[in-house]
């Protein structure tokens, strides 16, 4: 298809891809991805090379939330099959980083449940932050939920890299997931998070019943954004929750998203998390020609797989580890 054989050299030439492009991209027939495939890899290649980075979480604090997000194991609205504890100990934030050295993430994540996390939280995070630059060579990135700007400064200050703040969807379908706090919210928070000079992480999940015109608008809401790095989630059906059912996805059709965000988001680190293997399946390894990043060594409330197989995928697909807090050699696009 000539449509799918011009997208790279679009792309590198600078152009934005419209809206009609990218419900072509998520409509191309199935027999036609590999060579979607083959495009959107050559602009991960023009900006990434051959870098691939790891990131690592600690679920810092479970269960009991008060928002009602539909795909989500932790809210207190469902029967969910978790066990609810508070904010983990500094000491335990410190061997949480510990882990992440030892599987060669070069980020790691503090993440807590609940709609914000609050004051005292943060500080405590802060704090246990601090000694983590002191001891490990990791990057330091938090998900705290719609935090203001003044813990963003004190979490900056102490030496946070990145904040993670999902959108998870488009503004036109986030109220039919979730109902206790708006789209427009979490957005502002993504605003306030460039405001004070912090990276941007903000991604989505995929699954959960939207349309494609809903992904469309969320990969050029990201490109409007200009995130840092968008973490690709594909939905994970967990008991008890409005969506423990749901099975919207085929692993082409997550090809295709993992492309459509790559070829609308050249200089954005395309980062496959939470329900990659289940959903990809055969095509796993084939989707990180496109991505550049992916989270290692288990999710929220979800194992993933040993973080040996990706070092051994990274190694087959010719790709370098970044860590240490190396910095990728990011050759941005029309800079």
């Amino acid at each position: 298809m000539e449509f799918i054989k011009s997208l790279a050299e679009r792309v590198l030439n600078g152009e934005k891809l419209s809206k009609e492009d990218g419900l072509k991209i998520l409509s191309i027939d199935d027999q036609y991805v590999m060579d979607l495939v083959e495009e959107a890899a050559k602009v991960r290649e023009a900006v990434f090379k051959n870098q691939m980075e790891f990131c690592s979480l600690i679920n810092a604090k479970n269960g009991a939330c008060t928002e009602d997000c539909s795909f989500c194991a932790q809210s207190a609205h469902f029967k969910t099959p978790i066990n609810a504890y508070s904010l983990v100990s500094k000491d335990q934030m410190l061997e949480g980083a510990e882990k992440a050295v030892m599987i060669n993430a070069n980020r790691y994540c503090i993440v807590v449940s609940g709609r914000r996390a609050s004051k005292e939280e943060v500080q405590k995070i802060a704090e246990a932050v601090k000694e983590i630059n002191k001891t490990y060579p990791v990057k330091v990135c938090c998900s705290l939920g719609t935090v203001d700007e003044e813990d963003l400064r004190l979490l900056k200050e102490a030496g946070v890299d990145r904040i993670n703040h999902n959108l998870e969807a488009s503004e036109n379908f986030f109220k039919n997931i979730v109902t206790t706090h708006t789209w427009k919210e979490r957005y502002e928070t993504i605003k306030k998070v460039q405001k004070v000079g912090l990276s941007t992480c903000s991604g989505g999940i995929f699954g959960m019943g939207e349309s494609d015109e809903d992904i469309v608008d969320l990969a050029m809401t990201y490109r409007d954004l200009n995130v840092d790095s968008i973490p690709l989630n594909f939905l994970m059906p967990i008991p008890g929750t409005p969506l423990g059912n749901a099975h919207n996805l085929t692993p082409l059709k997550c090809l295709k998203i993992v492309a459509l965000f790559r070829l609308f988001n050249p200089n954005a680190e395309i980062r496959l998390c939470g329900g990659r293997e289940a959903n990809l399946k055969e095509y796993h390894d084939i989707a990180f020609e496109v991505a550049n990043c992916l989270m290692a060594g288990g999710y929220l409330t979800r194992a993933g797989r040993e973080p040996g197989k990706d070092e051994e995928m990274a190694r087959r697909l010719g790709r370098y580890l970044v860590k240490n807090r190396e910095n990728f050699n990011k050759n941005p696009l029309n800079a």
